[in-house]
């Protein structure tokens, strides 16, 4: 079984995952009852807000370091529980995609299909948002253990988001 990164060609069919997920989707459903979403409405009109994204896609930049991918190539349940700060002015050219589960090669030619930052420029020249925020975070999905990154990456990345004045947070599945 073998996986293309370059984007013209086919991925091959990873027929043993229909399995995986079927066993998976019958453990997390076990895992415990369903809860309210949380929700807190905006306190300003969208056009006042200052808006950030973060991506499940393991974008960092190239001169970051690297997602640790051996971690997930040892353990399939548990990958890198870090993030990557990404700047507003980010482009394709400048990230790098660690993800075992994607073609990162469609992201690494157009980085707003896992990050989609001129978009989000775009809301704010069109005046829908306020502002774009500085920063903008990406961190490794598909985390069937993801304790490591609730306990300590999701705290950081709310202080950084929390420092910067943000309002408002579109999360980015990958």
């Amino acid at each position: 079984m073998t996986a293309s990164l370059d984007a013209t060609k086919p991925v091959d069919s990873y027929r043993f995952l229909d399995g995986m997920t079927k066993r998976m989707v019958k453990s997390w459903v076990g895992l415990g009852t369903p809860a309210d979403i949380p929700w807190t409405p905006l306190a300003k009109p969208l056009s006042d807000c200052t808006v950030a994204m973060v991506s499940s896609g393991g974008v960092a930049l190239k001169s970051d370091r690297p997602f640790d991918l051996d971690i997930e190539r040892r353990d399939p349940w548990f990958s890198d529980p870090c993030y990557r700060v990404i700047p507003r002015e980010t482009v394709a050219e400048d990230i790098q995609v660690y993800h075992l589960h994607i073609n990162a090669a469609f992201a690494e030619q157009d980085l707003n299909c896992i990050l989609p930052l001129q978009r989000l420029a775009e809301l704010q020249a069109s005046g829908v948002i306020g502002r774009v925020a500085p920063s903008h975070y990406s961190y490794m999905g598909y985390t069937l253990r993801p304790q490591r990154l609730l306990d300590e990456s999701v705290p950081a990345m709310i202080s950084r988001l929390k420092q910067e004045n943000v309002d408002v947070v579109v999360l980015v599945p990958v």
